[in-house]
């Protein structure tokens, strides 16, 4: 199913995977600017939260969270993350081209019907949870006539997300379900029970409740692990808040120690620079959160200025009326890369080192932003939709706080025809 993917050839240099930008110039003016250094200092920084007795999975899965995985991929690969969590098989196949072949790769989604010979063709490790993805990795490793014990997988159990993994059993007597699954791994099977995890729904609130119902409903399913004497190398369950919170991390430590497995998290979003937002001012984990820098900067530039009279409408359905003779910019950006329609006429963005409101509806391909009262204001003038310009700044967290969604959105819906550049 991969033999007509064209997959980008990337450029190995001293040993190094890296992203070859020449092959992918673009001439439109809006780009993203992608900080090296900054995901270097935020990776680093979430490793030493980890320490020594845990490992880390740099999560990279949708296009690294809007960041390009052509970009940051291959620097977190380079600066020692061993393991990768991407999304899709289609994305696993796109890491493996831009990585070193020993970086563990970890498709977060499961197999899909068909998926099993390509997971194996390229070195993917599955998490799995259905009866039917044990079935399609087995035919496939039949095929290529693997040894027992020689497909590594990682089982997600579900501790309260309700979305996937198999449900945890409430008490040690409710785990049928679990059991049944777990006597797939029998010393003929072509499976490794490699890792173990769960999804955590509000580790981003400090004190919850639901953690804790989550983490009993773990150690439950850890004991029917060994109960069916299979053991682990890898226990999974906390992202980037459980990392910066750090409140939770010594029960997580111990409870893999009790299996003798070691302790893995998966940041996300504070790889990139956005910690999520749960803990007070001056706390902590605020202080943490802190300490991390957005990797990303979207920008674009003016392509054309004109200066309508009092009363003239602005945009589609004429929602902007000017009440003086107004400046227009007119920008090359607009939804279909991103730009969040809903930010039309309640937005602000930045030229010049000021800040600028978006005039009108944001259309497919285009915005206006009334500079008015910018002296100056030109065709080529760069303009800010994320970022830093002069003493401002505009964060992801802005962009969701208008639209009433979350910086995670803000970031992904950044569109693939939005060109990312490494800056440093």
């Amino acid at each position: 199913m991969f033999a007509d993917s064209k997959i980008e050839v990337v450029q190995k240099v001293s040993s190094e995977f890296i992203y070859d930008e020449a092959s992918n110039m673009c001439t439109r003016p809006t780009w993203v600017e992608i900080s090296r250094s900054r995901l270097l200092d935020n990776y680093r920084y979430l490793r030493e939260l980890a320490g020594d007795s845990a490992d880390m999975l740099a999560v990279v899965k949708a296009n690294a969270y809007g960041h390009g995985l052509a970009q940051c991929a291959p620097i977190l690969a380079n600066a020692g993350a061993a393991w990768l969590g991407i999304t899709s098989v289609e994305e696993g196949v796109e890491v493996r081209s831009y990585c070193p072949p020993s970086t563990r790769v970890l498709v977060l989604s499961g197999p899909w019907q068909g998926e099993g010979d390509a997971l194996l063709e390229h070195d993917l490790t599955p998490v799995v949870w259905e009866p039917f993805h044990l079935d399609e990795l087995e035919a496939a490793a039949a095929k290529r006539g693997l040894e027992p014990q020689s497909l590594a997988v990682h089982l997600e159990i579900d501790t309260g997300m309700a979305r996937q993994g198999v449900p945890a059993p409430f008490d040690r007597d409710d785990s049928c379900e679990l059991r049944n699954l777990l006597a797939r791994f029998h010393p003929g099977s072509p499976l490794r029970l490699e890792g173990v995890m769960t999804h955590f729904s509000a580790a981003d609130e400090l004190d919850s409740a639901s953690f804790q119902r989550q983490f009993s409903r773990l150690a439950h399913s850890l004991e029917c692990v060994a109960a069916g004497g299979l053991t682990f190398q890898w226990l999974h369950a906390g992202a980037s808040a459980t990392l910066l919170a750090g409140k939770d991390l010594p029960p997580m430590r111990e409870m893999a120690k009790k299996h003798g497995a070691r302790l893995m998290f998966r940041p996300g979003l504070a790889l990139y620079g956005d910690a999520p937002r749960f803990a007070p001012q001056g706390t902590p984990a605020d202080e943490s959160a802190a300490i991390l820098k957005p990797v990303l900067a979207w920008k674009t530039r003016v392509i054309s200025t004109r200066v309508i009279p009092q009363g003239e409408t602005v945009s589609y359905n004429a929602t902007f009326r000017a009440e003086r003779a107004t400046k227009l910019a007119l920008l090359d950006a607009g939804y279909a890369d991103g730009l969040d329609r809903r930010l039309s006429n309640r937005f602000a963005l930045l030229v010049r080192g000021e800040f600028a409101p978006i005039a009108g509806r944001v259309c497919m391909d285009q915005c206006m932003l009334d500079v008015t009262d910018i002296p100056g204001v030109a065709s080529g003038d760069e303009v800010v939709i994320l970022g830093e310009q002069g003493t401002h700044t505009i964060d992801a967290y802005m962009h969701a706080d208008c639209t009433g969604t979350i910086p995670w959105e803000v970031l992904t819906d950044i569109g693939h025809r939005v060109h990312r550049r490494l800056v440093d």
